[in-house]
């Protein structure tokens, strides 16, 4: 079968090759997926950059999400059927043409919901409504947010809007601002205009700001610190841009701030079954009703690696980049 790896640490579009591997058996409590499309994410390329915070043996498969055929059943597996459309985010290696997965770890993916969808329901828009889980953020709330225009700064306005919930997006270009309005998102703001303060102030009309999510890193982080009210909570959830976050002191004393980390992959693990069913049952009624929407900007043959992640990495790109095998 053919899968993507890479033999050395690096960037994707040089590392990444096609590979025969033999197809794998499930074991007990695990079923083989044909593998349909699986997306292209960030962390699977700092994780081949080797700068994540997994780091596997080399050579390496590739690839944290698929959607798949059900191909084979192993010994136990009774909530599955052969030919049964399934999402998993958990399953690494998943670029390739067939993978082995734990059962009881997979997400039925209903008729009604297209491939291209279903192939980036987990990682994404999983992560983002743990996310506003993880805040506790309620009917009312304002979050501010940088990375607007990417993946989860967009998924994380519809799914706020559909809350309830008031979300500010920063972005870095003016063009940006226009970009998400054309998808319906609105509370725009593009930190290269030298009055964006003052427009997040008149969006809010002063209310207080309770949540921040710094997607960025470097002084970007700051800027989302510096816009929270008293009390407000700073949330890491990546570092596009640098690995340092940097925050003024003053802000963190005089707001009384707290700041966390959230890594969406160790919070899934503590969330209750209950929790868990509730919200992948939610992202679905979104997705199907159109209130979330998952944009794809391409699909590529595993074959064509290099210029998948190429599109991936394209500025101002919307939508997810997919492999197909």
């Amino acid at each position: 079968m053919r899968t993507l790896t890479h033999r050395t640490f690096g960037e994707p579009e040089d590392v990444l090759e096609v590979t025969e591997r033999p197809t794998p058996e499930p074991g007990p409590g695990q079923v083989r997926l044909r593998v349909v499309l699986s997306p292209i994410h960030n962390h699977d390329l700092w994780t081949i950059r080797g700068t994540y915070g997994f780091k596997p043996e080399l050579p390496a498969a590739s690839g944290t999400e698929a959607l798949g055929v059900v191909d084979a059943l192993g010994e136990g597996v009774e909530n599955l059927t052969v030919g049964q459309r399934v999402a998993t985010g958990g399953t690494f290696g998943a670029w390739s043409e067939f993978i082995v997965a734990d059962a009881a770890g997979l997400i039925p993916v209903p008729e009604s919901l297209e491939d291209e969808s279903a192939a980036q329901l987990v990682s994404m828009p999983f992560s983002t409504i743990s996310l506003l889980q993880f805040l506790g953020a309620e009917k009312g709330d304002w979050i501010v947010q940088n990375a607007a225009n990417g993946a989860v700064g967009r998924m994380l306005a519809q799914l706020g809007a559909a809350r309830g919930i008031n979300v500010i997006g920063l972005v870095r270009r003016t063009a940006g601002v226009d970009e998400l309005r054309e998808q319906g998102i609105e509370n725009v703001v593009a930190t290269d205009q030298d009055d964006w303060r003052e427009q997040v102030t008149r969006l809010t009309d002063g209310a207080h700001v309770a949540f921040g999510v710094d997607s960025v890193g470097g002084s970007s982080a700051g800027d989302v610190l510096s816009l929270l009210g008293e009390g407000g909570t700073l949330v890491a959830f990546g570092a596009m841009n640098s690995p340092v976050m940097e925050i003024r002191s003053g802000d963190v004393i005089f707001k009384q701030a707290t700041v966390k980390g959230f890594w969406g992959s160790k919070v899934i693990q503590t969330m209750d079954a209950a929790t868990r069913g509730a919200l992948f049952g939610e992202l679905i009624q979104r997705v199907t009703e159109g209130t979330l929407t998952l944009p794809v900007a391409g699909v590529f043959d595993a074959a064509d690696a290099a210029d998948a992640v190429r599109a991936s990495n394209t500025a101002g790109r919307v939508g997810k980049v997919l492999f197909k095998f």
